[in-house]
């Protein structure tokens, strides 16, 4: 199954494919879509759900995990980045990709094992699942893999319990 993360962001969003077989889960790719504030909204969050398409599409993803909104930093950003959200969920769902969204909690945790883990711990077991040698960079490409993982484990688990 090809699994597609986001850690959605309005001048950056993460993005992250991996396949996962059997008990074998491998990187295909990752990166960030960047947008530039010389854009007005409207076409930033449109350049943003066209480019997840595309990548959906070229990489041949079956389902997305993208990370939620959390308001524990700071609500005032909390805005674009849900416009930016449902602006993916419309593209995706256009092309029939389901989606399930998970709290930072949930990712650290599925991740990690502990909800509280810093940046560094995340990135670090990323590095560890997906045996690279290097943490994926930048940061939101990092999340996004996270992201993905943490969707693996769950559906991993969602089919083990009803087999």
């Amino acid at each position: 199954m090809r699994i597609l993360g986001i850690d959605p962001g309005f001048a950056q969003t993460g993005w992250g494919v991996v396949e996962t077989t059997r008990q074998h889960t491998r990187l295909v790719s990752y990166g960030v879509i960047r947008t530039t504030t010389k854009e007005n909204d409207s076409s930033r969050i449109h350049f943003i759900a066209k480019q997840v398409g595309l990548l959906a599409v070229e990489h041949g993803v079956e389902i997305c995990g993208m990370e939620d909104i959390y308001f524990a930093k700071n609500i005032s950003s909390a805005i674009p980045v849900a416009k930016v959200i449902g602006s993916i969920m419309h593209e995706l769902t256009a092309r029939e990709i389901p989606i399930r969204f998970f709290s930072p909690p949930v990712i650290k945790s599925s991740v990690v094992g502990y909800g509280g883990a810093d940046k560094t711990q995340v990135q670090e077991m990323v590095r560890i699942l997906l045996s690279l040698e290097k943490i994926p960079r930048p940061d939101h490409a990092a999340d996004a893999l996270a992201a993905a993982l943490c969707l693996q484990a769950h559906e991993s688990t969602r089919i083990r319990m009803n087999s």
